[in-house]
């Protein structure tokens, strides 16, 4: 049996793996989904990327870590800052960050003026503009879980993008490197985008699998969930091979 500790993305809670919860019981494992600062239960938890992966690691313990776009990112931080505790790694349409300064003020300013947007017109009327967005044409109604979605807050969600947005992340790729933790990166064939940074995130992480799911795109899980079990649980059922070995051991 895997320990496996499910973190959800923007705008969603932990119940947005309510999908996936029989799969991964039935297959023998331990499912426990958390609410990431920001969101549902944790909407009064502001945090920053850095303070939100050590959070992470003590609230999950010992276990494999499974997160979807800012919760993978989160899942980052918290293999960086307790390699202990994140035993695995499954990091679904994930970055490692953006290389190019600019390219992080820009992004940091859009969210910014995002979260000023979700204060002005509040959580159900941005949800709308949210969901509409090509990035989650794939999910249909009951996928897109909008009535979860409905339980976060504005003030929880504007602090989100402010403190743990995309532009606010240091870029990780260097850190990746060192990373000894089983690793599984996994994206959408039809998000263009994020295939590639899976390419990458699984070049630079040592040993890292990766798997491309067809007829997916960004919200991977949700889009494709039988697919995307095909390719979680039998790289689970290997948890027991060893991590991959330091380049320079002592």
């Amino acid at each position: 049996m895997t320990r496996l500790v499910l973190v959800h993305g923007f705008t969603q809670t932990a119940r947005s793996w309510d999908p996936l919860l029989e799969g991964l019981t039935g297959a023998g494992h331990e499912p426990v989904a958390v609410d990431a600062p920001g969101h549902g239960a944790a909407a009064d938890l502001h945090l920053d990327l850095v303070e939100g992966g050590a959070w992470l690691a003590a609230t999950g313990g010992r276990a494999t870590y499974v997160g979807y776009s800012m919760g993978g990112r989160l899942c980052l931080h918290a293999a960086l800052a307790d390699p202990v505790a994140v035993e695995g790694l499954v990091l679904i349409s994930a970055t490692g960050g953006l290389d190019d300064p600019a390219a992080r003020a820009e992004r940091r300013a859009a969210d910014g003026a995002l979260a000023d947007r979700i204060e002005a017109i509040g959580v159900p009327a941005f949800l709308d503009e949210w969901l509409a967005q090509p990035l989650f044409a794939g999910l249909d109604a009951a996928a897109q879980g909008r009535t979860e979605r409905l339980h976060n807050t504005a003030a929880g969600l504007a602090s989100s993008l402010r403190l743990a947005g995309t532009g606010t992340q240091a870029p990780l790729w260097d850190r990746l490197r060192d990373l000894r933790v089983r690793t599984l990166v996994v994206a959408g064939a039809l998000d263009a985008k994020f295939a590639g940074l899976a390419e990458r995130l699984a070049s630079t992480i040592p040993g890292a699998d990766l798997a491309v799911v067809e007829g997916a795109g960004h919200t991977v899980h949700l889009e494709q969930p039988a697919r995307f079990l095909d390719a979680l649980l039998p790289w689970l059922d290997h948890a027991d091979s060893p991590r991959p070995a330091a380049s320079n051991p002592p």
